[in-house]
Parts: C-alpha cells; sequence; structure tokens
C-alpha cells in the first residue's frame, strides 16, 4: 500500500510489481503519439484497469511506480524521462506548482471529473487554487486505530482525542508514525495549533509534547502499525484511514476487535490527484486516462482494489452501503473539515525548523 512520507524518513522498500502490460518508461527506446506515460504509487490501481484503458483507447500504457512523494519530485524536476500523468499528494503538487513543473488541465476532455464531490474540489482548492491542475483521485484522513480487548484489559477508555496518546497507562504500548509532518501533527493539533504552523514557539511546544511522550511509544514506524496492530502488538496507534478495511478483515480472523476514530482536535485531511506535467509528451492521452480514472465504474474498481476513499460521488453510488457507512473509510466530512486540514508545502527553510526539532526528538 502506498506510504506517505516528509522529508528525510527512511522506508523499507518493496519489489513491487503490475500487470505484463506495463512497461518501464526509462527502458522503453521508441515512443509514439499512441503512448501514454504514467507514474503512480505501487498498487494504487485495480491492474485490469490499465487493459480496460489500453483496450477503450487503443493507447499503449507505459507504467512505473514510486515509493514516495520525495522519490517522484526530482524525476519529474530533472525531466530526463519524460512522464505524462502523475499522481502526487497535495503538498507535493503545491510545491510543483510553486516549481512551475505541471500544466493546467483543459477540464473540457475530462468530462468525468464531474463526478468528483464538490467539498472534495474545494478542499482540493486549497494546495491547488482554481482547481487548475489537480483532478482528486483518492482521499482519508490520519487517526488512531486501537484494540478494544487490550484497552479493556488495561482500565483505558477508547481514546477520542490525540491527548489519549499521552495516557501514562498505555507506556509501551503506543505506536507512532516514523514521518517528521505526522508526529508534529498529532502534538500539534493535540495543543490546539495548526499542522502547517511555522511558529518557532508552537513548533517547540510540539517538539517538548513529542519528548514528554517518547517513554510511551512502543516504536516509531510506517507500515508496521498495520501488521502490529494485525498481531495484537500493541494497543493503540496511528495509522492512514485506507489500511483499515484490510486491518479489519485480517484482524478479525485473529479474533480482535481493531476500530478507528478521527480525534476532536482535528485532523490530516489528505489528497492525492493526478497531475500532467509541463513536459509531457503526451498531453491529450494524459486527459483521456484521467477522464477514464473518473468514470464511476472505473473509480469503483480502484477503491475495492486500493481501499482509499473515493472522491468521486458516482462512484460512492455504486458501492455496497456497508462501505458508505464505514466512518473509517467514509467520514463524514463535514465534521472533518470543520478541524481537518491539508498538508502544504512550506518551503526549505521552513522545512528545516520541523526536521530539526525531530532530529531532537529522536535523539532523546
Amino acid at each position: 500500500m502506498r506510504k506517505r512520507a516528509f522529508f528525510a524518513v527512511p522506508l523499507l522498500l518493496s519489489a513491487l510489481t503490475l500487470s505484463a502490460c506495463a512497461d518501464s518508461a526509462a527502458e522503453k527506446s521508441v515512443d509514439s503519439g499512441n503512448t501514454l506515460n504514467v507514474y503512480n504509487w505501487g498498487e494504487y490501481i485495480d491492474p485490469e484497469v490499465i487493459g480496460l484503458f489500453e483496450e477503450e483507447t487503443g493507447i499503449h500504457v507505459v507504467y512505473d511506480m514510486f515509493e514516495t512523494n520525495e522519490e517522484m519530485y526530482p524525476v519529474i524536476a530533472a525531466g530526463g524521462v519524460v512522464y505524462d500523468a502523475v499522481c502526487p499528494s497535495d503538498y507535493m503538487i503545491e510545491k510543483m506548482i510553486r516549481t512551475d513543473l505541471l500544466a493546467p488541465l483543459d477540464y473540457s476532455q475530462i468530462p468525468n471529473s464531474s463526478e468528483i464531490g464538490e467539498e472534495y474540489w474545494k478542499l482540493s482548492a486549497e494546495f491547488d487554487p482554481g482547481n487548475v491542475y489537480a483532478v482528486p483521485y483518492t482521499t482519508g484522513t490520519v487517526g488512531i486505530i486501537y484494540n478494544k480487548e487490550m484497552l479493556d484489559k488495561l482500565g483505558v477508555p477508547y481514546p477520542t482525542r490525540w491527548a489519549d496518546l499521552w495516557d501514562e497507562r498505555l507506556r509501551g504500548e503506543i505506536l507512532m508514525q516514523d514521518s517528521v509532518r505526522d508526529a508534529f501533527m498529532v502534538a500539534l493539533k493535540k495543543d490546539g495549533h495548526s499542522m502547517n504552523t511555522t511558529d518557532e514557539a508552537e513548533l517547540d511546544q510540539a517538539r517538548d509534547e513529542l519528548i514528554r511522550q517518547k517513554p510511551l511509544v512502543q516504536a516509531y514506524v510506517v507500515d508496521q502499525v498495520r501488521d502490529k496492530m494485525i498481531g495484537g502488538e500493541a494497543a493503540v496507534g496511528v495509522i492512514y484511514s485506507g489500511e483499515m478495511l484490510y486491518i479489519q478483515g485480517e484482524a478479525a480472523e485473529n479474533g480482535l476487535e481493531l476500530e478507528y476514530v478521527v480525534p476532536e482536535e482535528g485532523t490530516n485531511l489528505w489528497i492525492d490527484g493526478w497531475v500532467i506535467p509541463k513536459n509531457a509528451a503526451h498531453r491529450e492521452n494524459a486527459e483521456k486516462w484521467i477522464n477514464f480514472l473518473c468514470r464511476p465504474d472505473i473509480a469503483k474498481r480502484n477503491f475495492e482494489y486500493i481501499t482509499y476513499s473515493t472522491p468521486n460521488i458516482g462512484a460512492q453510488a455504486l458501492l455496497d452501503p456497508e462501505y458508505l457507512e464505514d466512518r473509517a473509510v467514509f467520514p463524514d466530512m463535514r465534521q472533518v473539515l470543520e478541524k481537518g486540514e491539508v498538508y502544504h508545502y512550506l518551503g526549505e527553510e521552513d522545512d528545516a525548523k520541523y526536521n530539526n526539532r525531530w532530529k531532537t526528538v529522536k535523539a532523546k
């Protein structure tokens, strides 16, 4: 499943494969106007969707994958390998806009974009003013996953706030994300601050709170949150909502009851979207690709494969109602938007404020 990393956070890289129809853009030596070069996260599309697109359009898809936004960005910026359609995250789209790497979209060629819900367009406009460059693809929240039985045994109430992750009774039972912005988001939102703050005093307070919490933390992890919670190795953890369908299914087989909550103080509400690099060689094909992915039946297939919430209202109407009733997957947008935020690209100088303080936390 996709990994969202900020700054210099080490990740375990896994070998990812897709369908045989996907060649490598880096290795392709012959090009034609009948080609589309796609750059996407690993396991972030139903492989059969690629074949369906090729069958319907006659366009050959050349498909490459990246592990993090930070891996993707220099590839696009260098321009050595030219991609036509790319799927970055919100803050990275904002950075790519600022550095003039993206082409404006021709929405007359993407009529299915009307299937995206209005609230998601409003959210997207926070990092793409006017919705000029990006079409939302997936969305989700960051929240707390918890093991009901373990908390009952510990005599700890089920969490409802980020502040609950500072409960002394949870010593050794907390899994935190090994991500600068996600860790600081937890501490900042706990104390009523914006997760995009650049205020030195607020960042110092968040750093000190993370240091105070550290003795309670079992581990700072990324994908291992999923594995450890399924294995009953921790009582609570910070996790991305899109993991929950898979986790709950696996946990049920182990006799565990795992739940997810969006904390009352607010959280990160993120969006990944499709963009077209400014140097794209097949812009019309890229618009056909984005339009195809916005088709409700195709968006539904992708949701059922990757399990991250779709902002496509037409696709939501086709889903089994039990999916829509699962608040981990499809939260109440009005409630989440009230205190939720998207991450913004802060610039190198302000990034360093977070990085330096994170180094201090990890060194304690």
